[in-house]
């Protein structure tokens, strides 16, 4: 077993932008009802944003297979996703909320398809299941620490200190996987 560069620049930005995006975690159907949502809304934004992310992991993914810019379109859907937590901000309504999620969609399916194929690429052995439960598991474990932080924020301070926390810390992530570019040059 053998971490990489690679890799350990994957993890490192991926556990960062988790981290941002576990902040919210459940507090988005206590952000939903503020706004103005009920069940129903809350339930057609996560469908929304499952089915479409699913349906669009499957396209990015064929479109960007043969691609050469694979790192600057993963760079760009975490910098897009990045962006619109920042939008958060602006939400008011739920058909906002609605054409966000419709957004996170698409962000989070052009950037993870290449984050798991670079992963797999670097692994010396593809079916390693150690490296996959480090990739899989750092994610439930940071995504677990930042739920609770997430709460504290809102709680003591507010959800728009939590949504410009979660941005930056998300830009994080994006200027760590920006080495990826710098790192596969050399």
């Amino acid at each position: 077993m053998k971490f990489t560069g690679v890799h350990r620049i994957l993890l490192i930005s991926s556990s960062l932008w988790f981290f941002g995006e576990g902040l919210l975690g459940p507090l988005f159907a206590v952000f939903s009802e503020k706004i103005g949502g009920d069940i129903l809304d809350i339930t057609w934004a996560w469908a929304i944003y499952l089915i479409l992310s699913g349906v669009l992991y499957i396209f990015f993914g064929r479109v960007l297979r043969i691609s050469t810019y694979k790192q600057q379109a993963m760079l760009f859907g975490y910098f897009l996703n990045a962006v619109l937590t920042f939008c958060y901000l602006f939400v008011h309504h739920t058909y906002q909320l609605f054409l966000l999620q419709i957004g996170f969609a698409i962000a989070e399916a052009i950037s993870t398809p290449i984050w798991d194929a670079m992963f797999a690429k670097d692994l010396e052995q593809a079916d390693d299941s150690l490296f996959w439960g480090i990739a899989g598991g750092h994610s439930h474990i940071i995504t677990g620490i930042a739920v609770g932080i997430g709460g504290l924020i809102t709680y003591y301070i507010s959800f728009n200190a939590l949504f410009v926390t979660m941005g930056c810390i998300q830009l994080m992530s994006v200027v760590i996987q920006f080495q990826l570019v710098k790192y596969n040059r050399k």
